[in-house]
């Protein structure tokens, strides 16, 4: 388990040396905290908005052409491979969006007008990632709504030694990685959005034990709310 978050950890640093060498410490921000950007390809924990991931396995029916209804599994890229159209971007997608996309490809060259149904069997579970000053750092599972205060306490809260001023999330949006910072007590008093967390997230909480395995990187990360390039 230490040695996962050394790799995040080192990972997130090379990040961080990137986008100060590149001004990303102080880019502009991506999107105010009320419309917080959701993550690429990962699976949204907001209800009724469950979106298509790696491995999962969808059940692709079209009507009029019984030889292409079937099971499919997406790949670890968040590919789908079906018969005529090849492989198709299938993660990040809805189950309605995806049924749209396969009836574009269908009508650019095989069918008339096709109608594309596209269900959700079974889902590969997704995780958090809650490291730092926090009692249990893991990987915890997103299973419904979850927000930043939730994944915490799923952590075990934060130590003792933990600054609950400076709650940092890392999250890649448009293939590139971004971190926004929180002030729990502010949320806590409710003078700020508790905002929702995707799985994919790696949430680290800023402290004593944090600083020993991140350095300086927490601090470089504006405590506005706004998610920015890193």
């Amino acid at each position: 388990m230490m040695r996962i978050f050394g790799i995040v950890a080192a990972m997130l640093a090379a990040v961080v040396l990137g986008a100060c060498q590149s001004g990303g410490a102080t880019g502009q921000a991506v999107q105010l905290a009320d419309h917080l950007s959701v993550p690429d390809t990962t699976l949204p924990v907001q209800s009724g908005d469950v979106r298509v991931g790696p491995m999962d396995l969808l059940e692709i029916s079209v009507f009029g052409a019984p030889d292409l209804d079937n099971s499919y599994q997406v790949d670890f890229e968040g590919k789908l491979k079906l018969p005529l159209i090849g492989s198709v971007q299938a993660a990040g997608y809805t189950a309605a969006q995806l049924a749209t996309q396969l009836e574009k490809r269908l009508a650019e060259n095989y069918l008339q007008d096709p109608d594309v149904t596209v269900r959700i069997m079974e889902t590969r579970k997704r995780y958090v990632t809650v490291d730092g000053s926090v009692s249990k750092p893991g990987m915890y599972p997103v299973e419904g709504q979850l927000t930043l205060l939730q994944a915490i306490a799923l952590s075990g809260g934060p130590t003792d030694g933990a600054n609950p001023r400076r709650v940092v999330i890392f999250r890649q949006i448009d293939g590139k990685r971004n971190a926004a910072g929180f002030d729990l007590r502010e949320i806590r008093k409710g003078n700020a959005q508790d905002p929702i967390v995707y799985a994919n997230d790696i949430v680290v909480v800023d402290g004593s034990e944090a600083r020993r395995t991140y350095g300086d990187i927490l601090r470089t990360v504006p405590l506005l709310a706004l998610f920015v390039l890193y």
